[in-house]
């Protein structure tokens, strides 16, 4: 299985992740983390990182083409290893990025996400949106001593927060998978979420996978 984790800056994506990744430990789960990109094309690379610097590239076309090489690549060399061995986490994958080509490009996420949901073998089996509110991120993000991102600021993040309610709809649509919509506000969500994930985690995970 292959479990994705999306949402916008400081909705307490790492957070979960890192609970999920101890709640599998104690349960001798062997349970993979991955990253969201390969960064195996030299070329695929530099487009997105500009991307990520909030530089549109030349065209909407050319931005996809770079996360489509980079996702087969993710998926061939990085995903397909992994999944070998059981059960993998990924901190953001696909939604993430569509999101970021459709802020800069100003075209419908749903473009992005078509496109990206035909790498078949880079479709997560279930996908968890944190839902937290855009002005809990922000404050998070002010704790940090790093410096802010492109997308963290407040008016981008407000932005995110739609572009990934129209990307899951969208996904869901192109996919039929699930998506788990719910906030990543209190320590009780963080529970739930955790808890959550785990019995999912659980109930796909061979016994061969258990260490």
């Amino acid at each position: 299985m292959l479990l994705a984790l999306e949402g916008i800056a400081g909705a307490g994506k790492s957070t979960l992740r890192d609970r999920i990744l101890a709640n599998a430990a104690c349960e001798n789960i062997r349970l993979g983390h991955i990253g969201q990109f390969s960064w195996l094309s030299l070329e695929a690379t530099r487009s997105i990182v500009s991307l990520r610097a909030g530089r549109p590239a030349a065209d909407g076309v050319r931005a996809v083409a770079a996360v489509r090489r980079d996702l087969e690549l993710h998926a061939r060399h990085n995903l397909a290893p992994a999944l070998s061995l059981g059960p993998v986490i990924a901190d953001r994958l696909t939604l993430s990025t569509a999101c970021l080509i459709a802020l800069l490009h100003d075209r419908p996420v749903a473009h992005y996400v078509q496109q990206f949901a035909e790498v078949t073998t880079a479709r997560a089996d279930l996908i968890v949106l944190l839902t937290t509110e855009p002005e809990l991120c922000h404050a998070r993000l002010s704790e940090r001593p790093t410096t802010r991102r492109f997308g963290e600021d407040r008016p981008t993040a407000a932005r995110y927060t739609d572009l990934y309610e129209q990307a899951v709809n969208a996904w869901t649509e192109a996919t039929g998978l699930p998506v788990l919509r719910h906030p990543c506000a209190t320590k009780a969500d963080l529970d739930r979420l955790a808890a959550t994930c785990l019995d999912r985690l659980r109930h796909t995970t061979p016994s061969a996978a258990r260490s």
